[in-house]
């Protein structure tokens, strides 16, 4: 048991996970935060959306309280320390990129509200939803001066007054 675990930490230790593209800590934290809330949250409206005898309801309910798991599961491993394979779980949920959880996250949040649209799923993915947008917002990146933009129209400008020229030369 240890051997295992040895090469998972070696495992995990040679690949860089992908949250070091630029995220600040504290966007990072509020980005697990946002998961945590976002999973408590589907727990406690998928389990009210449970309580009903229509079908699709109940169908929405249990996918809510699956993205609760999934979403601790991913977000914060320690809540769920004795389910055996969470750390290794975690671990390759850290190695994807930030727009990769964006899409994951925002998509288990949609499916509970296409099954069924009531205001019990529209509030209990809200957050989980919110959290893929924080992870999509960190894969755009951050905002540049208006310096520094500058700076590169103006370098593109140039370059392209150089290829204007090349041509008008190519062609006398």
């Amino acid at each position: 048991m240890s051997g295992s675990g040895g090469a998972a930490a070696a495992s995990a230790s040679s690949a860089p996970p992908a949250q070091e593209e630029g995220m600040t800590w504290w966007y990072r934290w509020l980005c697990r935060l946002s998961g945590v809330l976002g999973a408590v949250s589907c727990a406690i409206s998928g389990l009210f959306n449970c309580i009903t005898i229509h079908p699709l309801d109940i169908a929405a309910g249990v996918w809510m309280i699956m993205n609760a798991f999934i979403l601790l599961l991913c977000e914060a491993p320690f809540c769920c320390q004795f389910v055996e394979f969470a750390n290794t779980v975690a671990e390759k949920v850290d190695r994807l990129r930030s727009w990769q959880k964006a899409v994951f996250y925002c998509g288990m949040a949609v499916v509970p509200i296409v099954i069924s649209l009531s205001l019990t799923t529209l509030l209990g993915n809200a957050i989980a939803f919110a959290t893929g947008v924080l992870y999509g917002l960190s894969a755009l990146g951050k905002k540049g001066d208006a310096i520094s933009y500058a700076r590169i129209q103006q370098q593109r400008q140039q370059v392209d007054e150089e290829k204007l020229a090349e041509t008008l030369e190519g062609e006398l």
